[in-house]
């Protein structure tokens, strides 16, 4: 059976239950890509630049002839590779999807070698750029969101976990974009990835929460900005108008689940997290946080960080539309994630769920 160009939620549909194989050169790959795609270039980012060059230059033929010097010799390789990653496939299939960056020549190249080899070959009309069309659409959707506030320390995200446990549909938003959030939410968090790589993933995973058409998708409230990466300005205009249930956890709990997850991480980093947000924590608080952390006292330390942004979070909470038709408050004695779950789901019938 011929190669088959199919468009892109046919794609992703068989990419479900098929390899996806991306032939982009490794840097493109790094940047950005397809969530399930595995890597197997057909060029390395050197020979790329030879060959677009060539093609700018010298015309397609001769584009086409210095990539064939270099694909041939990998051809062998790159045909026992796609063997090795169907090898434990179950059930045994022999169907592969292979995607370039516009559907081209890269992808046409790869395509024809493992038709001829004997596999069941798809490729994406439009290239990886057709995906990303596709990733931008997602986030103009009206989803059935419900935010989980709370000021910081409340284990929003631990509540989060508990609900994905309990059934309930999760977004985690901190846990895509590899930071939780403040000046101190790189610590302890693998590196960030690009904002292109951020969208991919966060389209991947609104799409898979919207596959049952569940009753609502919960996110934890967020900054338009997380870390270095940003929400989608649409997605972030739907989240502002989503009902909000508001974990109401007393101060001192509060601070002492903080003092618990951040007195462990390393003080310099504690301190240089504190340095970057001095303007807005001001000269003398700034000072305190560190003096205090210095003297091992991390309770009063965090103390003042806590105050700072409890004050940041009540006004951007306030600043949403019809804030106080959004939220709904629940009375949370401790930051126990199941008991504040068990709370919510208990409580879903008064949530302002026509408000979304």
């Amino acid at each position: 059976m011929p190669v088959q160009k199919i468009d892109i939620e046919g794609f992703l549909s068989l990419a479900v239950t098929h390899p996806l194989l991306d032939v982009r050169s490794p840097g493109e790959y790094a940047h950005a890509h397809i969530p399930a795609a595995y890597s197997l270039p057909l060029f390395s980012d050197d020979e790329r630049k030879v060959v677009g060059t060539a093609y700018k230059q010298q015309g397609r033929e001769e584009a086409i002839k210095i990539g064939l010097d270099y694909f041939g010799p990998k051809m062998r390789k790159m045909v026992e590779e796609v063997e090795m990653l169907l090898k434990d496939k179950q059930p045994a299939s022999k169907t592969v999807l292979v995607h370039c960056w516009r559907g081209g020549m890269r992808s046409a190249g790869l395509a024809w070698l493992l038709d001829l080899y004997g596999f069941k070959v798809y490729t994406l009309a439009g290239g990886y750029k057709a995906y990303r069309n596709w990733v931008l659409q997602q986030f103009e959707k009206s989803y059935p969101f419900n935010i989980l506030g709370g000021y910081t320390g409340s284990g929003k995200t631990l509540v989060l976990k508990e609900l994905a446990r309990k059934g309930e549909t999760v977004v985690d938003l901190e846990q895509l974009a590899s930071h939780k959030g403040s000046a101190f939410g790189d610590l302890g968090m693998s590196p960030q990835p690009s904002q292109e790589m951020f969208d991919n993933m966060l389209a991947m995973s609104l799409q898979a929460a919207m596959k049952n058409g569940p009753a609502c998708i919960w996110l934890e409230d967020e900054s338009q900005r997380i870390g270095l990466v940003n929400l989608p300005g649409a997605l972030w205009n739907t989240m502002r108008k989503a009902p909000v249930c508001f974990l109401d956890v007393p101060f001192e709990q509060r601070l002492w689940h903080i003092v618990e997850e951040y007195g462990k991480m390393p003080k310099e980093k504690l301190v240089n997290a504190i340095i970057r947000i001095q303007k807005r924590l001001g000269g003398l608080d700034t000072k305190n946080a560190i003096n205090y952390l210095l003297e091992d006292n991390y309770k009063e330390s965090f103390s003042i960080l806590l105050k700072y942004y409890d004050k940041y979070y009540s006004k951007a909470l306030q600043n949403r539309e019809g804030w106080n038709d959004l939220v709904t408050n629940f009375e949370c004695p401790t930051v126990d994630a199941k008991e504040n779950a068990m709370l919510i789901q208990n409580s879903r019938p008064t949530i302002r769920a026509g408000k979304s």
